[in-house]
């Protein structure tokens, strides 16, 4: 992934390569011999191992964090399947780029660089450099009607997302976040993983924004409609990607395939997110390796997900925000793993007894 000949999303999974198992041996044999008691860590040690083998270094490396938020609207938002008007979508992206919402603070918290993409908001956005405009269409087509997009557009939005990761990599890029923001996308996301997964909508649709009982029943009879009307074949990510999907989906996933290719870790977010990586991960199983699943979310599709990629999420505040809030959050946990990693000192280093019956650690 170092020219722009590579800017394409099928160029970025033939790029995707198996973690590094050299680093990993290293990484391993270095947590052995740390100044503590093998495995005490726990988690921790294994996202510095993991991440060793995602960047192919025995001392990995988290200076450069990117969160990239894709934002876009849904056709489907016309059926009433989210609390809030359409018109949120283009309101808060107008927040993101003053620097007023969740993520713009957890950025700012966590020292990432917050990267905002506009890939088919239907209302007004502002015209500003902290706002990245790839437009698709103003929103996709109401995908319990027929199609949300036209394969094109699906491999389009793929493309957009690696893309971003081309100009960001520029600027070094050792972790990306993935955050979305777009009215009823987790009607959208859980179609996806409805169909992915083989599993029903009752099973996958959560309350979103916070649809009450009446809500959540219209809500999860739209998914029915839209997998029944659609048959999105699940052997083919991007005919379900086309036919139920949101232009946000398909370019977070391409940021997904975009980083791993890279070699830098990819931190999922929530329902929309995860939804992506599966994305990813149907298109290319090497991207496996390469995901973090940042916190567990109350909608219950975004937990199918995580249980169908093997995934299990580091926190679980019974967020429902998206953003990339809860990813930005584990940016913490990886931080400490790989410092904890790096800079604690070696048994031999600081001259503590080890493993034996008057060591410090014989207990």
């Amino acid at each position: 992934m170092n020219t722009p000949a590579l800017h394409h999303w099928r160029a970025a999974c033939a790029a995707i390569g198996p973690l590094d198992a050299a680093a990993q041996a290293a990484a391993r044999a270095r947590q052995e011999r740390l100044t503590k008691p093998a495995g005490s860590l726990g988690r921790l040690e294994a996202l510095a191992i993991q991440a060793a083998g995602v960047q192919a270094r025995a001392l990995p490396r988290l200076d450069h964090r990117v969160i990239v938020v894709m934002a876009a609207d849904h056709g489907v938002a016309a059926e009433g399947v989210s609390a809030y008007p359409q018109a949120v979508t283009a309101q808060m992206v107008a927040n993101f780029a003053a620097g007023g919402a969740a993520i713009n603070v957890l950025a700012r918290q966590t020292g990432a660089r917050l990267v905002v993409v506009d890939v088919g908001v239907a209302g007004p956005v502002p015209d500003t450099p902290r706002l990245r405009r790839r437009p698709l269409g103003a929103g996709t087509a109401n995908l319990a009607r027929g199609p949300a997009m036209t394969r094109a557009q699906a491999e389009a939005a793929l493309d957009v997302g690696v893309n971003v990761v081309f100009e960001e990599g520029a600027r070094g890029l050792d972790a990306v976040v993935l955050g979305d923001m777009g009215i009823a996308n987790t009607t959208a996301g859980a179609a996806i993983i409805a169909a992915l997964c083989g599993l029903p909508a009752r099973t996958v649709v959560g309350r979103g924004t916070g649809l009450d009982d009446t809500g959540l029943a219209r809500k999860q009879a739209v998914v029915e409609q839209a997998l029944r009307v659609n048959q999105p074949d699940p052997a083919d990510p991007l005919d379900v990607l086309a036919k139920v999907g949101g232009f946000e989906h398909g370019a977070l996933a391409g940021v997904a395939l975009a980083a791993a290719a890279r070699r830098a870790l990819v931190v999922v977010d929530g329902l929309a997110a995860t939804a992506a990586a599966l994305l990813a991960v149907r298109l290319c199983p090497a991207a496996r390796g390469y995901l973090v699943a940042g916190h567990a979310s109350v909608e219950p599709g975004q937990r199918a997900a995580l249980a169908a990629l093997g995934l299990v999420p580091l926190l679980d505040l019974d967020l429902r925000l998206g953003e990339g809030t809860g990813g930005a959050l584990a940016l913490t946990l990886l931080e400490a793993a790989v410092r904890l990693h790096s800079e604690m000192a070696t048994f031999e280093e600081a001259g503590v007894a080890e493993r034996e019956a008057d060591g410090p650690y014989s207990h």
